[in-house]
């Protein structure tokens, strides 16, 4: 049976390691988890029951020496977002599993930028890894459908069943002696890495790429956010209204209709209206969107208005703080 050493560190790490935990010997997975969540990290519980150790040091030097002191036959990344070190590259073969159809969208965030782009589909690749980003040859690759509501946790949940079934195989294959078939250059493309800023939803865009946003950054992700009365607020769950009132008069981002009986609110896009069911306002929980925005008069995003409004009131803070320490 192979020796196979797993790095993990991601939403894609459990499903990695059962499936090569199924047809080799796992000597050992990289996972970057703090002592107090190790109880509670299923993959860490999960190579725990399999009798695989753990290991913390996920630094490329630190994997590098790991590596050469396990020596398997192979090392394999599912979600780990460092570069390794050449030499392991040189010693070992080394094979990685990239939520994307490569050679698009090699790269960060793959997942959320096929949601937030509303592509028909996304894929699993396996590849070997190479000196360049994501561009060694491809040794398994499955599309995938992008449906109309799909999130990017549902998409997660396809994707991850789909590596559960076929990368332990994939791996004993290339052991094996496949060598897998060359990506084309020239069909290359990149995603960069995405923040929690750059969920904030502007309103003067389409109702479809609001949604898409939304649906891009579902949870574990931060959520899509606007702003509601100078807070931050998620928007965890949403649909574009169908046949919505036509508005000559157009103002992005302000509440036109409020449910307090189903919860919804409507809020006006740049083309549209996107109804709003579940919400969270900064340093509260999760509840209906009729529980935080209870006005039609009400707007949802940063305004130049609340911006000034909250200048001045700082400066009276300021202003009364400076006060008080020249009488004292």
């Amino acid at each position: 049976m192979p020796r196979v050493l797993m790095l993990g560190v991601g939403i894609t790490a459990l499903s990695a390691l059962e499936s090569l935990a199924s047809v080799c010997e796992v000597v050992g997975v990289v996972r970057d988890t703090d002592a107090g969540q190790d109880s509670i990290d299923p993959v860490v519980k999960r190579a725990r029951t399999l009798g695989i150790p753990v290991y913390t040091q996920v630094a490329p030097k630190e994997v590098e020496e790991l590596a050469l002191r396990l020596n398997p036959d192979c090392v394999v990344v599912s979600s780990y977002n460092r570069i390794l070190q050449p030499r392991l590259l040189e010693r070992f073969p080394c094979v990685n599993v990239h939520y994307a159809p490569l050679p698009r969208y090699r790269g960060r965030a793959n997942v959320n930028w096929a949601v937030i782009n509303d592509e028909p589909f996304s894929a699993i690749t396996i590849h070997l890894i190479s000196a360049g980003l994501d561009a060694g040859n491809i040794l398994f690759q499955q599309m995938i459908p992008i449906h109309e509501n799909t999130t990017v946790t549902d998409l997660y949940e396809s994707l991850n069943a789909i590596q559960r079934e076929v990368l332990g195989t994939t791996v004993l294959r290339m052991l094996d002696g496949y060598a897998g078939e060359p990506q084309c250059e020239a069909d290359a493309t990149y995603g960069c890495s995405r923040n929690p800023e750059d969920g904030e939803i502007a309103w003067q865009t389409s109702t479809r790429e609001i949604y898409c946003l939304i649906r891009g950054l579902t949870a574990p992700f931060p959520g899509a956010y606007t702003y509601f009365q100078g807070r931050r607020l998620i928007i965890w769950q949403a649909e574009p209204l169908k046949d919505p009132p036509s508005y000559a008069g157009r103002i992005p981002g302000r509440v036109v209709n409020v449910s307090r009986e189903r919860g919804y609110v409507d809020v006006l896009t740049g083309d549209g209206v996107l109804r709003i069911h579940e919400v969270e306002l900064e340093g509260e929980e999760r509840t209906m969107a009729a529980k935080v925005v209870a006005s039609v008069r009400a707007s949802l995003g940063l305004r130049t208005v609340d911006l000034l409004d909250r200048i001045r009131e700082l400066e009276q803070q300021i202003a009364a703080i400076s006060a008080h320490t020249v009488i004292s």
